[in-house]
């Protein structure tokens, strides 16, 4: 899947994310959802996060996420709708499991398996947020873009004018290789959701677990100073977990953290931790991805 979220077309440029996101059922246990960007390539690995979550809400009466665990198997293609079936895998005393699976073509792409519970009191420790710059003094990230990419192709630019759901703010996230220099494998973003989200938590957690396939992957590619347009560079999402610690409000800035311990055997872990504008630790997450150099074709 990829790590770059499609931009909606022109003529879903006025939706929220929510409506972007909605699910329709089909049966007790099936639902479809679309892509935002109905132009060939691969869909964000995000939104099938998201979506499947969302799914997998639809059968829970009135618990929340507490955490979930994904593997990205097939690129999905963002001109198909895709088919979620949702296995109701236990409603226990104190925990409910489902079970997602994303079909297209008959194919799976994508599985999730997620826990929900009810919130309670207890013992409570949190790491601290590391320093950093704060939202306030960073550009945006569409404006850093839109400069680095100033002599592109008119589709490009006119790609880049359209409105993003998730604004992000960051020093260096998204221009690391311009440079062309190697970087430490750690990065800051600041992020939130553009669009309205309303007063249903769950919504909020789905929309930050869309949010949060975003520059990981790039975090582990920053020692070798690669990005994907890199001649012969091959990246893909390979799996997704997180935990949600603390409910919280989208709309608001929030921290995110990555790190990258190790690179090896063509894959890059990433860890991730978002924080609150005020350094409550919300949720932590944790990401593999496909990272190799393709051997030059011979001629």
């Amino acid at each position: 899947m990829s790590e770059t979220p499609p931009l909606p077309d022109e003529a879903a440029q006025d939706e929220t994310l929510i409506e972007t996101l909605q699910l329709e059922r089909i049966e007790e246990n099936l639902f479809r959802g679309t892509s935002p960007d109905n132009r060939p390539g691969r869909i964000f690995g995000g939104q099938v996060i998201a979506q499947s979550l969302l799914a997998a809400y639809e059968t829970v009466e009135s618990r929340v996420c507490h955490s979930m665990h994904c593997y990205f198997i097939r690129p999905g293609d963002p001109t198909t709708p895709i088919v979620f079936e949702v296995d109701r895998s236990r409603d226990g005393g104190s925990f409910t499991t489902r079970r997602v699976i994303a079909v297209q073509r008959g194919k799976q792409i994508f599985n999730l398996a997620a826990s929900f519970k009810d919130p309670e009191a207890g013992f409570s420790h949190q790491s601290q947020m590391p320093a950093g710059p704060h939202w306030s003094e960073l550009p945006d990230q569409i404006t850093v873009m839109r400069e680095a990419m100033k002599d592109a192709p008119e589709e490009m630019k006119r790609w880049m004018s359209r409105p993003q759901p998730i604004e992000m703010r960051s020093a260096d996230a998204r221009t690391y290789w311009r440079d062309g220099q190697p970087k430490e494998p750690v990065s800051q973003n600041w992020f939130r959701c553009a669009t309205p989200i309303g007063d249903d938590p769950h919504m909020h957690q789905v929309i930050l677990a869309y949010a949060s396939d975003m520059n990981l992957l790039s975090t582990a590619m920053r020692p070798y100073a690669v990005h994907w347009q890199t001649p012969g560079f091959q990246s893909a999402s390979l799996d997704h977990a997180m935990w949600f610690h603390r409910p919280t409000d989208f709309t608001q800035w929030h921290l995110y953290v990555h790190d990258s311990p190790s690179a090896s055997d063509g894959r890059g872990l990433i860890r991730g931790e978002i924080y609150t504008e005020d350094g409550t630790l919300v949720a932590s997450v944790a990401q593999e991805g496909l990272m190799r150099m393709r051997k030059a074709q011979a001629r």
